[in-house]
C-alpha cells in the first residue's frame, strides 16, 4: 500500500509560481512512475506531467510545457511540481498518482494505482 500527501498549494497571482510537494510512504518509491493531474471545477481531470521511477524520463501535457516542470528525489520519496508563469486557467485541484507501470502508461489516470487526496491551486487574474 501506498500513501501519498500532496502539499505546497494556496492563492497566488497571474505569472507567479509554486511549488507543489508529493510525499510518499513504502519503501518501493522508485519502483513507481508518478503523475500530477488537476481538477477544474466542472471538469474531468486531466493530465498534467509525469515522471519515471528513475527521473531520468518526463512527459508533459501541451499546455504546461515550458511553464512547469516535474522532478522527485527517491532518497526523499517525494515528488515535486514547479510550476512558473501561472495563469487563471490552471487553477485547479492538484493531484499526485503513483503507477506501477512504465512511462507508456503515463498520461491516462486509469492506470494510477494510488492517489493523493489533493491540494487547491487558484490562481487570480
Amino acid at each position: 500500500q501506498v500513501q501519498l500527501v500532496e502539499s505546497g498549494g494556496g492563492l497566488v497571482q497571474a505569472g507567479g509560481s509554486l511549488r507543489l510537494s508529493c510525499a510518499s510512504s513504502g519503501r518501493t518509491f522508485s519502483f513507481y512512475t508518478m503523475g500530477w493531474f488537476r481538477q477544474a471545477p466542472g471538469k474531468e481531470r486531466e493530465f498534467v506531467a509525469a515522471i519515471s521511477g528513475s527521473g531520468g524520463s518526463t512527459n508533459y501535457a501541451d499546455s504546461v510545457k515550458g511553464r512547469f516542470t516535474i522532478s522527485r528525489d527517491n532518497a526523499k520519496n517525494t515528488v515535486y511540481l514547479q510550476m512558473n508563469s501561472l495563469k487563471p486557467e490552471d487553477t485547479a485541484v492538484y493531484y499526485c498518482a503513483a503507477n506501477y507501470r512504465s512511462m507508456a502508461y503515463a498520461i491516462a489516470r486509469v492506470y494510477y494505482d494510488y492517489w493523493g487526496q489533493g491540494t487547491q491551486v487558484t490562481v487570480s487574474s
